[in-house]
């Protein structure tokens, strides 16, 4: 992106990032802003880590802007001078940008290189060490609550910001778990002083509504100093009523230069909160490049837990946490307000008793449709709405920035006919090769593996991989079905 302003900005085109709500908090450490002033910090923390010199402007503090243009994480407009939209991508991607750019300003003599850009890139600041305090492992799917940080009551900035999150079952049945965390906010250069007197947290729940415990303390850390959240897990239930919960937290905030006492409260509603982003490495990592994948269940690498680990899209109740995810009433339903713009356009086919909600039995009905589906392709699975196509929405946030390539016909789905191109440019990079190997065992030269010639690794899968259950495996079955 920086060679393309570098190129085009002579040429009299205007570009502008947008700051909002943070998409994953706690990666590099950071945390999300509760003032625009603290955006704005951001903002310079950006400039100064990242070099850029593309100027920027801050959203408001209720995402307006965000709202306004889809919600997406990493979307890209392009502007006529007289405002008119001439490309919208869900996911920005720069090499389209330039040859946008040619098309409608034309193109430009010795395109700048990133090896020319010089960028005077700084590592994030220094800061106390992490990785301390052990983590709590959350069991089942929880959802971000909106909190109100009371800050009338102090004149201190919030150094310290709380998260709240509420089982699934809580806001349905209205018990179960409330899981805290309250992490220190690099933007102020602040950690937690362990030779201090530790954090204390006191709950004051409104008439009717059951807290416990009420009052926590911070763990006792051997460590002189740390920048690890403090978890706290408590046990709810909620009246019909559901007022807000406050919660007050004391602390000793401290920085290299100072130590101070500090008393902040909040106000937790039982409401999702949609702009609060998704945690995907729980970790204060400040020298992460990006999301990392986590220890799913047993340790495993590289797959993680909840609606995107093991199964996410593979299996109802994962297709199912994915998408209440969405579910901003906490009623476990859908509405098709909740719902991106592509899966509102099929809602009555999803909402088949026709009672304005898609339910968790209506998502594993979908999710047993695409099951049946399996010999069109592992892809089609993820299909949520079984339309036989995948929207942005559907498909792994690898393929999102690739989608608009993917997307031949420009439709805004991926249809058969285009995953079936994409799975024979995957083939080249091993899905291909690991078939030729197995059609080794095609004995009698008939292009098909009975069950009698396939070896040990496919004969153990052997009736999962026959999609058509005709009693032999096709390169093809093999392919989809590694």
């Amino acid at each position: 992106m920086e060679t393309i302003y570098r190129d085009y900005s002579p040429k009299g085109v205007r570009f502008v990032y947008l700051y909002k709500a943070l998409a994953h908090p706690e990666l590099n450490g950071y945390v999300n802003p509760l003032t625009l002033e603290e955006r704005l910090m951001h903002i310079q923390e950006a400039r100064r880590t990242l070099g850029s010199e593309i100027p920027w402007i801050a959203d408001t503090m209720t995402n307006d802007l965000r709202h306004a243009i889809g919600d997406r994480p990493n979307s890209e407009y392009l502007l006529d001078p007289e405002g008119k939209v001439l490309r919208v991508r869900a996911w920005s991607n720069p090499s389209q940008l330039r040859k946008d750019l040619e098309e409608f300003v034309g193109p430009v003599d010795n395109p700048t290189e990133v090896a020319e850009l010089n960028m005077k890139i700084k590592p994030p600041p220094d800061h106390a060490p992490t990785g301390v305090v052990p983590r709590i492992r959350k069991q089942g799917f929880f959802r971000t609550l909106r909190t109100e940080p009371r800050q009338e009551k102090t004149s201190e900035p919030f150094y310290a910001k709380l998260r709240a999150e509420a089982e699934r079952k809580l806001l349905s049945t209205g018990e179960g778990k409330l899981y805290l965390t309250i992490l220190p906010d690099p933007i102020h250069g602040v950690y937690w002083n362990n030779r201090a007197p530790a954090m204390d947290v006191e709950l004051t729940p409104p008439e009717g509504i059951g807290i416990s415990p009420t009052r926590m303390k911070g763990p006792d850390v051997k460590e002189d100093a740390d920048a690890d959240p403090r978890e706290f897990l408590v046990d709810v239930k909620l009246d019909e009523a559901r007022e807000p919960l406050g919660l007050k937290i004391r602390y000793f905030a401290c920085t290299k230069q100072w130590c101070r006492p500090v008393t902040q409260e909040y106000l937790i509603s039982w409401n999702v909160n949609r702009d609060a982003g998704r945690v995907v490495s729980r970790r204060m990592d400040f020298n992460s490049d990006g999301p990392r994948r986590g220890r799913g269940r047993g340790g495993r690498p590289g797959r993680g837990a909840g609606p995107f680990g093991p199964g996410g899209f593979g299996n109802p109740e994962g297709m199912i946490e994915r998408l209440l995810a969405m579910d901003t009433d906490g009623d476990d339903r859908l509405m098709p307000e909740e719902l991106p713009e592509p899966m509102r356009r099929r809602f009555d086919r999803m909402d088949e008793n026709g009672d304005g909600y898609v339910e968790p039995s209506e998502i594993e009905t979908m999710m047993q449709r695409a099951a049946s589906r399996r010999g069109r392709g592992a892809w089609i699975q993820r299909d949520a709405d079984g339309d036989g196509k995948l929207s942005i929405d559907e498909v792994p946030a690898r393929l999102q920035e690739r989608f608009e390539q993917l997307d031949a016909n420009g439709d805004g789905l991926l249809d058969e006919q285009e995953l079936a191109a994409m799975r024979g440019r995957m083939g080249g990079r091993g899905g291909g090769d690991r078939a030729a190997r197995m059609m080794r065992s095609d004995a009698d030269g008939d292009g098909k593996i009975s069950r009698e010639e396939a070896p040990p690794q496919l004969s153990r899968r052997f009736d999962a991989i026959d999609a058509d259950a005709d009693g032999f495996l096709t390169p093809d079955e093999i392919r989809v079905g590694r």
